[in-house]
């Protein structure tokens, strides 16, 4: 499993827009097949240059779903967000590779 972690720092004077904009973006990238969930966090950080920063997490069951994202629908829907909010916000992006999930064990008494 990998994950397609985006990282988003968006301008103040934007943020309300954003934030309702967003959900509609994570549904077009949910609907190229590719992922099977995705989740919109806020990072709880304090930035220097001020704007709140979230992170989206979209998770692909293998590589090839990833690498088919790349190169069918990544630059248009990444074109759409800096025609919609150009330097309102800042991006960056990590690829993440799973490699054990651990969950907690029941203690029986």
């Amino acid at each position: 499993m990998y994950i397609y972690n985006v990282t988003i720092n968006i301008d103040d004077n934007a943020h309300d827009e954003w934030l309702i904009w967003i959900e509609n973006h994570i549904s077009k990238v949910l609907d190229t097949g590719k992922f099977s969930s995705a989740k919109l966090t806020e990072v709880l950080v304090e930035e220097e240059m001020g704007g709140k920063t979230y992170s989206i997490q979209f998770t692909a069951s293998s590589r090839e779903d990833l690498d088919e994202y790349y190169k069918l629908n990544a630059d248009e829907l990444r074109a759409e967000s800096f025609q919609k909010f150009g330097n309102k916000m800042m991006t960056f992006r990590t690829e993440l590779k799973v490699v054990n999930e651990f969950y907690p064990t029941a203690i029986n008494n």
